[in-house]
This record gives C-alpha cells, structure tokens and sequence, in this order.
C-alpha cells in the first residue's frame, strides 16, 4: 500500500511541475508593428526606364518625378558621361555616370566625393560611400566597373529612397 501511495504522490508531483512550465526557457515578447512613417515606394512603369546616358538607366524612381533635366558630360579632364535630374517641388533626385580615367579604381573615384558623415557601403556588390552632400541631400557614389563611376544625389525628402534607387541601376557592358 505504501509503495502505491508513493507511486502517485510521484505522479501528482511531476504533473504539477511539467504543468507549470517548470525548466521551459520564456517565450519572447511579440515584436511591435514596423513603423509606417514612411509611405511605400512605387515603382515607375515597368515599360518605362529613366535613362542617365545611352548605357546607364534607372528602373526605380519614385512616383510623380518628371524628367527636369540632363545630358551629356563633353569629354573633358579624363570624364565623359551622362546625366540626368528629377523632380517635383523639393523632390529631386539626380544622377551621374562618368567613364574615363576619373573612375580608374575606386580609390581615385571616392576621392571626387566629398561628402559629410561618410560611411562605406556597396550598391550590389560594388564598394561605394554614402553621405550627406554639402548644400543638401544625400548621395551615394560608387565605382560600378573599372573606368565607370557613378553616383546619385537626393533631395532630403527622398533621403530614405536613396538606395532603392541605386540598386535599380542597369549599366550593361559594353560601354
């Protein structure tokens, strides 16, 4: 009798200890929602490219940019290129693609970029830095080949854009 009451004493007591979650390692807190502050970006038409020069165009902007500006950067102190500029009130985004000696490696092209509060970053796979430009805005600028570097400039409004943007960049060989 003795040893079927310690039987289910023993039971009793286990139960009672796996019940209350006894040696379980907590369960996290649920994370909060993402913050939406920022609208979501869309995407320009997909049959519709925003072209830089003849050989560098974007496939992102975001919506309502119009075309303001652009062209082409005469041969000059080892640069030859394309440019082109966007925008609507105080959104602008800018571009530049230049070949030449000016992009011979990275080192000498991230020298043609004086930005403030520079940090080190890639734009799909290729070294770049990014920044804050001096008379506003943010840029990246980044070394897309040997003998082609580029860079992007926003306006502070669009400062949370600006690397969707770049990472839409199409720069096919051949140039």
């Amino acid at each position: 009798m003795f040893s079927v009451l310690a039987l289910v004493s023993s039971v009793v007591a286990l139960s009672l200890v796996f019940s209350t979650d006894f040696g379980q390692q907590p369960r996290p807190a649920p994370l909060p929602p993402a913050p939406t502050s920022a609208p979501a970006p869309a995407m320009i038409k997909p049959t519709t490219i925003a072209v830089v020069s003849d050989n560098f165009w974007l496939t992102y902007l975001p919506a309502g940019l119009e075309r303001t500006g652009g062209g082409v950067i005469a041969r000059e102190k080892g640069a030859d290129g394309g440019w082109a500029r966007f925008g609507t009130g105080e959104h602008t985004v800018e571009a530049q693609v230049e070949h030449g000696t000016v992009a011979a490696d990275w080192e000498t092209y991230r020298k043609r970029a004086d930005l403030e509060r520079a940090r080190e970053t890639t734009v799909r796979g290729k070294p770049a830095v990014v920044g804050a430009h001096p008379e506003g805005g943010k840029m990246i600028v980044w070394l897309e080949r040997v003998g082609t570097g580029a860079w992007i400039r926003v306006s502070e409004p669009l400062a949370w854009e600006l690397l969707a943007i770049a990472a839409s960049v199409k720069a096919p060989l051949g140039d």
